[in-house]
């Protein structure tokens, strides 16, 4: 009998292996021009239009305090859309989507990260993964702040002409 697994999609962060369950993620698009309104800045790295909806693009980077804020993403960036269009994240690179084996899943203390962002450690082939749990990546607070941006950005979308 087989052993079942999870699926997950595998990152680069900054040089840093990370992972996001599959079943978080909705798409995987390369780095378009992002809308960088002045509120935004950190790890609140624009807002991708998507069929006229701002969402906004989180820098998983700066915001795991990987690399600093204003360094350009690299050529092969790639952005990660969540299944509930909610946020996208800004990664160096959308490397492999993989099935890690329930016996290489070893659970987190959830008091050993901030906001119990890292929900596992992957182990895959000679590698451990941080896999990232998306619910943990945000305060309360954060989510709150980005929500009151996205309707300003929303807002200033629909005050504009309908495109030719």
């Amino acid at each position: 009998m087989a052993s079942s697994g999870s699926a997950y999609l595998l990152l680069d962060v900054a040089g840093t292996p990370c992972a996001l369950p599959r079943a978080a993620v909705s798409e995987i698009l390369p780095l378009p021009a992002l809308h960088n309104p002045p509120a935004t800045g950190g790890w609140l790295a624009g807002f991708l239009n998507l069929g006229g909806a701002p969402i906004p693009v989180i820098d998983l980077a700066p915001l795991l305090g990987l690399r600093q804020a204003a360094t350009a993403p690299s050529l092969y960036a790639h952005l990660v859309l969540t299944r509930d269009d909610a946020v996208a994240y800004l990664v160096d690179r959308a490397a492999d989507l993989v099935v890690v084996p329930d016996s290489a899943i070893r659970p987190a203390e959830e008091a050993g990260t901030l906001n119990g962002c890292v929900a596992a450690e992957l182990v895959i082939g000679d590698s451990l993964v941080h896999a990232l749990a998306p619910e943990g990546l945000l305060t309360a607070q954060e989510r709150a702040r980005i929500a009151a941006l996205t309707r300003a950005a929303a807002e200033r979308l629909a005050a504009l002409p309908p495109s030719a």
